[in-house]
């Protein structure tokens, strides 16, 4: 893939662990504010209304405010545990202060990106929070491989939709025959780049049936056989 002079990575689920840095994040402000609501089983159910919520926000169907307390109060109620306004609003805000704090990376995360910086132009887009994405590439050292931190609330428009790219490639002076996206969801990453026209490796950490015209890896250092 000798064309290829940037490279644009998902963060979020693709390079930080964010199942395992958000555990850790509830477990904290579960133990400041006193919830007296079993961890796992509020994680069990938190994990996938997390995700719909995700989707919706993507969508821009909901806002911002609604996605960070939306996900919470559904969770308590699925757990028949009431909680008054007040803390959810203490929960979600205590949840973004410490979510960067805690940074563990998907294995091969530092050992991918040195064998990649040298010879590419390394980007992030996202559709997370600005308050929290640049503190987690700080904490986390991912910062000093990236030129470009494009965020979706920066850019007006969330991924899947294409004038993210555009933003991007724009932003980076890249061209999207030149350009490839990496990342771990099959609606935001690989179909909005795809739409945009970027080459894509999908992160394929759950091994899903993926079509054979689609390059993906189950681990992070098999984008070594692509780049």
């Amino acid at each position: 893939m000798k064309h290829i002079k940037h490279i644009f990575f998902d963060l979020d689920h693709t390079l930080w662990d964010f199942e395992t840095n958000s555990d850790i994040a509830f477990e904290t402000i579960f133990k400041k504010h006193k919830v007296k609501v079993e961890l796992q089983k509020f994680l069990n159910h938190y994990r996938g209304i997390n995700e719909h919520y995700w989707k919706l926000y993507r969508e821009e169907k909901i806002s911002k405010e609604e996605l960070r307390l939306g996900r919470l109060k559904d969770t308590f109620v699925k757990l028949n545990h009431k909680v008054d306004i007040q803390l959810l609003e203490d929960l979600s805000i205590g949840y973004i202060d410490v979510l960067p704090n805690n940074n563990q990376l998907f294995e091969g995360a530092h050992e991918i990106l040195e064998h990649l910086y040298v010879n590419y132009k390394l980007h992030i887009i996202t559709n997370g929070f600005n308050e929290v994405q640049s503190k987690k590439m700080k904490n986390s050292g991912l910062s000093k491989y990236f030129d470009k931190i494009i965020i979706s609330e920066d850019a007006g428009v969330k991924k899947p939709n294409r004038v993210i790219f555009e933003y991007a490639l724009a932003l980076t002076n890249a061209v999207s025959a030149e350009s490839i996206m990496i990342g771990d969801n099959w609606e935001a990453d690989i179909m909005g780049a795809k739409d945009a026209g970027l080459d894509v490796i999908f992160c394929n950490f759950n091994e899903q049936p993926v079509s054979e015209n689609i390059k993906s890896v189950n681990h992070l250092i098999e984008i070594k056989q692509y780049l």
